[in-house]
């Protein structure tokens, strides 16, 4: 009898590798559907098709990681956190539908999930996510060629530019 005979899978990273191939497989069905090409630069199908990669990649890390021992046992959920984040998203959808743009708002999702893991330091915060929002948005406009939500802030790029 072989050892993945005898062991019982982690049914739970089993159920997890099924649906992140899953999602891998719609995420590249639908980015090979898309019709839009690029004039200059990577062009709009290249980030889904390595987010599906990697989405495969972790699919299979899961499943690897169902026969091995030691599989840890999950903490229970921090519903206080999970509302932090939650709120943060809230706060994302909101920023963009009433014209905040990306950049606010990837601001605030990340001011708002950092509270959510314990950190409390508003300032330092707010300029790591203004960053990444600044840094996210003109790799998307610039190098992808597709625009991200603007408001004010993203309105100011492209007048210097």
């Amino acid at each position: 009898m072989s050892l993945l005979a005898r062991r019982r899978a982690d049914k739970r990273a089993l159920v997890m590798g099924l649906a992140l191939i899953v999602l891998a497989i719609v995420v590249e069905r639908d980015a090979a559907a898309q019709t839009v090409a690029s004039t200059y630069g990577i062009g709009p199908t290249a980030m889904p098709i390595a987010v599906a990669g990697f989405l495969a990649v972790l699919g299979v890390g899961h499943f690897v990681a169902a026969f091995r021992d030691g599989m840890p046992v999950p903490e229970h959920a921090d519903g206080i956190a999970i509302a932090w984040i939650a709120l943060g998203l809230i706060a994302l959808l909101l920023c963009i539908a009433f014209g905040g743009g990306f950049v606010l708002a990837t601001t605030l999702l990340f001011v708002v999930t950092a509270r959510a893991f314990g950190r409390r330091v508003l300032l330092a915060d707010a300029a790591i996510g203004f960053g990444l929002g600044v840094s996210i948005h003109l790799l998307f406009s610039k190098l992808l060629t597709l625009s991200l939500p603007a408001g004010p802030l993203e309105r100011l790029f492209y007048r210097s530019s």
